[in-house]
């Protein structure tokens, strides 16, 4: 037990305190209308499957998805005579031509075909949609007379509902993603017996069909893999059980007539990995048709609580908590002092969404998370590795989810053997690289433009995000498994540098700053350069993570020393131009938009720890003037990123602000690049359109506000805005080196706090202005 001295607290007081923590006040999104469009829905999801609820009265259109299902299939994109242009590409670099670099880049350093615009690509697809079609008694028109809608999603139970009244009969639905036997359920009951009648159908926008089988309905296709178009196989069943009435079926669909209670299971699969989704899906289905409703939603809430309750959140609650969420978000950038709890709610938002759309064993978030309406998902819905795939993972580890950091490690250990192709292909190189963009069918080749696609950030980034799940969690059977994977990417960096002659210093050619450019002298602009900073700072990230992997695991103490040595060549964390900002790229270029949505320079700001305003304060002053003129809009995983800088600046009045417009709403859906971020009715964030990372940016950004853990110590409240300086505690964050944080702070002060990790230890803790060593209590 660790005891603030200077507030004299007992053992027994501190203990008293910290009952009070888990209180998570008002956890719960609610609206007093049916949805009117997709991303007002309510998203459920249980790691492999997902459904979108709108709540409709007359017509409810239910989205489904499976994490699983994609069009596509694998392919070999490499160019393999790409590495004969590589010293030409260099040469033209070194001279200055960038320009005429990067049409080279774009006829012969690119991946073969269409790349992610062709059909062998493939997309993250919508399984379909369930769709129930409604008569009340009594009420002959399109469109009844409603009263007292209500519809909700709780996220510490897992569970949404809408509850109206029509003629007088109350209605409830409940809805959820089933943490127990793998299927979704959707109960609908009327207070008054024989109330409910309705057509239970299923459809897709593209290949599918539906039939009956007895009183099942099926849906069932194959998808396209861009070549026989023999791609991945699907299928749906629903089946209902009812309380009072009638259980017909037609040819396409289930009818319920006169009954007083429905529960209608979804069970789905698909065939990725071979996966037998006829034999499972059956199975699942029959389960859940003999076990009790109440039974099914105790068990579903237990396992998927086993996760979120992990960790509580009080940031204090104001006189808006009790308003419908929509009308929450209108006011909140005008008056937030009013709600504070809509932050600690956005938070937990992120763990719940987190916990919804990943398991061990399956896939990481997409860029959709796991729910997607369209066939044509934006982006392809696929794995974007400069930036967004990380961030998508970048709030599990301090939010005390840990292990939903391993799905991204099972991807990118997929990513390997293809990633040593393309290394070979375009760079003559060894070890294995993966560029800007990746699917489930392991593409690892430049996309198919120099000017974004050429990224050498990728394989690289993500190492980042393999490392800091044992930098938390400190297992080293884990680091075992893993650094064949560190390794590989370090060998990929270190044989494919080249020497700048101006510096001395070692650097990747060709690559790109992820989706910018800059004003050559001759006035043309280009995308293609040497060493950008970005690639900089993660070679000397990654060689550095590599040599302590090494060192920990008491192996290959030859090619540590390889790094070692090499690491005194690669570049510094940053550079400082002539306007004070840290330079994007090796030279001083102009950049052509300066506002950019991408602040790639700063990666050594966050998620790496090679510039902080503890260890390196001329780095960090120049990365906060590198902020100021980016400017603070974007879209919504570019706020996030923003705000996530401004807290490792330790500048918690300036994250909040970033805060404060990540939750500005918003209905727009066309595709954005610029600014005009936000966050949809269903607090889901919008680019637009929807994309996820802006929601777990976000997150993070919350509890890089108050927990940081990066630069050798813990520190508490280290970017307390004073929106939360009243009052608040949190308990069950993490940090790294396995601890477990609890705290409690009161006018900006910490009250108590207690720091446990599995056994007692040594660690550096820096609270109210104070660094001290402590003890940790064991857990």
């Amino acid at each position: 037990m660790i005891l603030n001295k200077k507030c004299l607290l007992t053992t027994a007081c501190l203990v008293t305190a910290l009952v009070s923590f888990g209180q998570n006040k008002n956890l719960k999104l609610f609206y007093t209308q049916p949805a009117a469009q997709w991303e007002e829905t309510l998203p459920l999801g249980n790691g492999r499957l997902g459904m979108t609820p709108d709540g409709g009265i007359s017509k409810e259109k239910i989205v489904l998805n499976d994490i699983t299902l994609w069009s596509g299939s694998p392919q070999d994109a490499n160019n393999y005579d790409a590495y004969k242009s590589l010293p030409k590409i260099r040469q033209l670099i070194l001279e200055g031509k960038n320009d005429e670099a990067q049409d080279l880049v774009n006829r012969d350093f690119v991946c073969k075909g269409p790349g992610s615009g062709g059909p062998q690509w493939g997309k993250y697809q919508t399984l379909g949609a369930l769709e129930l079609e409604f008569t009340y008694k009594g009420i002959s028109a399109a469109q009844p007379e409603v009263k007292q809608y209500q519809r909700e999603l709780s996220l510490d139970q897992a569970v949404a509902n809408c509850r109206f009244n029509v003629n007088g009969v109350n209605y409830k639905r409940e809805y959820f993603t089933s943490f127990d036997d793998d299927l979704s359920v959707i109960r609908l009951t009327a207070d008054q017996p024989g109330q409910l009648n309705l057509r239970i159908l299923l459809n897709r926008p593209e290949k599918y069909a539906v039939k009956t089988v007895g009183h099942e309905l099926q849906m069932s296709g194959q998808l396209d893999n861009g070549t026989d178009g023999k791609g991945m196989q699907y299928l749906t069943r629903v089946s209902a059980r009812q309380k009072g009435g009638t259980l017909s079926a037609d040819q396409h669909s289930l009818l319920i007539k006169d009954a007083t209670e429905v529960v209608i299971y979804v069970a789905a699969g698909t065939d990725f990995k071979s996966f037998p989704f006829q034999e499972k899906t059956k199975q699942v289905l029959a389960a859940a048709l003999k076990k009790p409703y109440e039974l099914q939603k105790s068990r579903h809430m237990a396992n998927y609580g086993k996760l979120f309750k992990r960790l509580s959140i009080d940031l204090g609650e104001g006189a808006s908590a009790k308003l419908p969420t929509n009308i929450r978000l209108d006011g909140f950038y005008r008056n937030f002092e009013a709600d504070p709890s809509l932050a600690s709610l956005f938070f937990q938002f992120g763990r719940y969404l987190s916990i919804s759309s990943t398991r061990v064993g399956l896939l990481p978030p997409n860029l959709q998370g796991l729910w997607a309406k369209e066939i044509n998902t934006p982006w392809n819905g696929d794995y974007h590795l400069d930036v967004n795939v990380q961030m998508n993972h970048w709030p599990v580890e301090v939010a005390n989810l840990s292990e939903l950091n391993l799905p991204l490690a099972e991807l990118v250990r997929g990513l390997v053997k293809p990633g040593q192709k393309t290394a070979k292909a375009y760079y003559n190189a060894n070890g294995w690289i993966a560029h800007v963009i990746t699917n489930v069918w392991g593409f690892t080749e430049p996309g198919e433009s120099a000017s974004w696609g050429a990224s050498n950030a990728g394989s690289g980034w993500l190492c980042n995000n393999l490392w800091e799940h044992y930098e938390f969690s400190q297992d080293l059977k884990y680091l075992k498994s893993i650094y064949p994977i560190l390794k590989g990417s370090a060998e990929f960096y270190k044989s494919a540098q080249i020497k700048d002659p101006k510096s001395g210093w070692l650097v990747t050619s060709p690559s790109v700053s992820p989706e910018n450019s800059f004003y050559l002298p001759n006035g043309k602009t280009a995308s293609i350069s040497m060493g950008p900073t970005i690639d900089n700072q993660i070679v000397r990230e990654l060689f550095g993570n590599v040599i302590k992997a090494s060192t920990r695991l008491n192996i290959d103490a030859a090619f540590r020393a390889e790094l070692q040595e090499a690491l005194k060549s690669v570049p510094p964390a940053g550079v400082i131009s002539k306007d004070g900002r840290i330079q994007e790229w090796l030279e001083d270029y102009k950049e052509t938009d300066p506002q950019h949505r991408h602040i790639s320079h700063l990666y050594g700001l966050y998620p790496a720890s090679l510039i902080s305003p503890f260890s390196t304060p001329e780095l960090a002053t120049a990365a906060k003037k590198t902020l100021e003129v980016r400017g603070d809009d974007g879209p919504s995983w570019t706020i996030a990123y923003k705000l996530l800088f401004w807290a490792r600046l330790q500048d918690g009045n300036r994250a909040f602000k970033l805060l404060k417009e990540i939750l500005k709403p918003t209905l727009r859906t066309d595709i954005n690049y610029g600014a005009g971020g936000g966050v949809y009715p269903n607090i889901l964030s919008a680019g637009p359109p929807f994309q996820i990372d802006g929601n777990f940016g976000a997150t993070a950004g919350i509890a890089e506000m108050l927990l940081q853990s990066h630069d050798g110590f813990i520190e508490l409240l280290p970017a307390l805005p004073d929106a939360w300086k009243k009052y608040g505690n949190v308990k069950g964050f993490k940090a790294r080196g396995n601890f477990t944080i609890d705290m409690s702070w009161k006018d900006g002060k910490i009250t108590s706090y207690r720091i446990a990790s599995p056994m007692a230890k040594k660690v550096k803790v820096k609270l109210n202005g104070e660094l001290k060593e402590v003890i940790a209590q064991r857990l």
